[in-house]
């Protein structure tokens, strides 16, 4: 009898290998034979998957969203059953900066889709993001619930400081892929910033 085929498996395997690929050349070096041969697989089973390199790329983004959010809820988790909101707020930052070889991978890559998107008009064409301001709201939202508990100083607007605070992540993500600051110093940074927001009513994690 033959063995049942999981499409879903499938594809996510194939993602899997875009990324890996995409992480040692650079997206825009990368096409559909290099990801058959990473996965293992034919170019032909790529193409009948994806049937192009934009609806590849594609799903590899939301792939690596997906796997983003995950390591964000598996740090969420570990700093105990109720977090509040500056453990959840450092959680999503702290994923984003590239410390090891997955998050490094992670914020090179996603970098990328951002710089092809600009001069691809067929990646262009399609949502980049299919909610490009998700995480700013989550954050804004974490700083609302974080003011209502006397928990920020004066005069904080959390809308503007989620968007300040997701422009520090990626500008000192990329400074340290470029090798300008480490991951101890950028931390270093978002903790400072984050105890200028903060007023302390909430144990650090």
């Amino acid at each position: 009898m033959p063995k049942r085929v999981d499409h879903a498996e499938r594809r996510t395997e194939i993602a899997e290998a875009l990324v890996r690929t995409a992480g040692r050349h650079g997206l825009h070096a990368v096409g559909m034979r290099d990801v058959a041969a990473e996965a293992g697989v034919s170019l032909r089973l790529v193409q009948y998957y994806f049937e192009t390199k934009e609806k590849l790329l594609l799903f590899g983004l939301q792939h690596l969203t997906e796997r983003f959010g995950a390591r964000v809820a598996t740090r969420i988790k570990a700093t105990g059953d109720t977090p509040g909101p500056r453990a959840m707020i450092e959680a999503l930052l702290m994923v984003a900066l590239p410390t090891d070889e997955e998050s490094r991978t992670f914020h090179f890559v996603y970098t990328s889709y951002a710089m092809l998107a600009v001069n691809d008009p067929a990646l262009a064409a399609q949502p980049f993001i299919k909610d490009p301001d998700a995480a700013e709201n989550a954050v804004a939202e974490l700083l609302r619930q974080a003011q209502e508990a006397d928990l920020l100083r004066p005069g904080v607007d959390p809308r503007l400081e989620a968007a300040g605070l997701l422009a520090m992540s990626a500008g000192l993500g990329t400074g340290i892929l470029v090798g300008q600051r480490s991951p101890e110093s950028a931390t270093a940074v978002l903790e400072h910033h984050l105890d200028r927001v903060f007023q302390g009513g909430e144990p650090r994690r």
